[in-house]
């Protein structure tokens, strides 16, 4: 199907592209692959109105590899706080590292070389390597594949990794041999523009598509059947409590574990339920102030939050090191908490609470 298609699929992409696709945004006016990766990354699984802000100020703070890769994690995760999925930013300090440490401060300019560095995977890689240099090579992100699918027809399984091969050997296939710079970066943004604004997963519209005369998809009426996936991940829901510890010297934060939710970022100790955080903190002479639970969405998962709060007044902080206020409770007051990393949902709560808080009173969260 691909080959039948020959070049009049790329063909009407770049010219829908250039004439009804995405122009003003940001990384779209530029070819420096550090600015073009830093859009990249920050757009997996993460809408452009989103972006947009984080893209902004993270150039005002970082605003070329050298400077990033010469951060501090806890820089970075503070900027990163919010969007989510914050293996991204981690891999984002280690990146910038590894491309002034071993490329010189240059990104590789081929998209099987910037795979190999962290956090770029093969469609980023991909994007990069077009966008900047004309590779002729085919983005395959999820938004991606929907569009190929229906287009081509294609039905194999998209969660083992032979049918996403598959798929991406025929992406490659509807790439002109003499397909130039400018219209390899008219037409990968135009994939990107297509799945997000025409071919979407429910209600696609099609009627506005350049190729619903040559989509199988759209003929056969089996839009929705593309792409086909058989493994799906269901949601799920916890509740966790938040032991939100107050003194003069901060909020005591505690650093999470690389890997899980919020992985690396600085967070109130947590707890799976109410027992086992007045557990952690019994002995305490200071009443438990329980306050209202929220909801916080994650892709695949609902979190029920339930703070409470502990004021411990005086000094509490030993020199020159900080006292652990409760025996197997690890962590340190920090009294600058806006400044690190923090989960976007408690980074929310802290500020509402800050807000709220009477002026006599504020300097506990501030």
């Amino acid at each position: 199907m691909a080959e039948s298609l020959g070049g009049v699929f790329f063909e009407r992409l770049v010219q829908w592209q250039r004439r009804h696709g995405r122009h003003g945004l940001p990384w779209q006016q530029t070819r420096d692959p550090y600015r073009v990766w830093l859009s990249e990354v920050m757009l997996q699984q993460t809408q452009v109105v989103t972006v947009l802000g984080y893209y902004e100020r993270f150039l005002q703070a970082f605003p070329d590899v050298q400077a990033l890769a010469q951060a501090h994690q806890d820089e970075v995760l503070a900027l990163w706080s919010g969007l989510g999925y914050y293996s991204r930013a981690r891999n984002l300090l280690r990146c910038a590292q590894e491309v002034c440490g071993t490329h010189g401060g240059e990104f590789p300019r081929s998209s099987a070389e910037l795979a190999t560095l962290p956090g770029i995977g093969p469609s980023t890689a991909a994007a990069i390597a077009a966008f900047c240099f004309g590779e002729r090579s085919s983005i395959l992100d999820a938004n991606v594949q929907r569009v190929l699918s229906r287009v081509l027809g294609f039905g194999e399984d998209l969660s083992g990794v032979r049918a996403v091969r598959a798929l991406w050997q025929r992406a490659n296939a509807l790439i002109p041999g003499d397909a130039g710079p400018d219209a390899m970066s008219a037409y990968t943004q135009g994939l990107m523009d297509l799945g997000a604004t025409i071919c979407a997963p429910r209600q696609p519209a099609c009627a506005a598509c350049p190729m619903q005369d040559i989509c199988v998809a759209a003929g056969q009426g089996t839009q929705l059947v593309y792409p086909v996936r058989s493994s799906k991940l269901k949601r799920s829901a916890e509740n966790w409590w938040m032991l939100v510890l107050h003194s003069p010297q901060g909020i005591w934060l505690q650093r999470r574990p690389l890997q899980g939710i919020w992985a690396g970022l600085h967070c109130v100790p947590l707890f799976a339920d109410e027992s086992a955080l007045q557990q952690a903190v019994a002995g305490s002479a200071a009443r438990l102030q329980h306050l209202p639970a929220f909801k916080h969405v994650l892709t695949h998962k609902d979190l029920y939050l339930h703070p409470v709060v502990l004021e411990l007044q005086g000094n509490v902080v030993a020199e020159p090191a900080p006292a652990v206020p409760f025996a197997g409770l690890e962590g340190r007051w920090i009294a600058d908490w806006e400044t690190v990393g923090l989960p976007a949902p408690l980074r929310k709560w802290l500020k509402a609470q800050q807000e709220a808080t009477a002026p006599g009173t504020r300097e506990l969260w501030d």
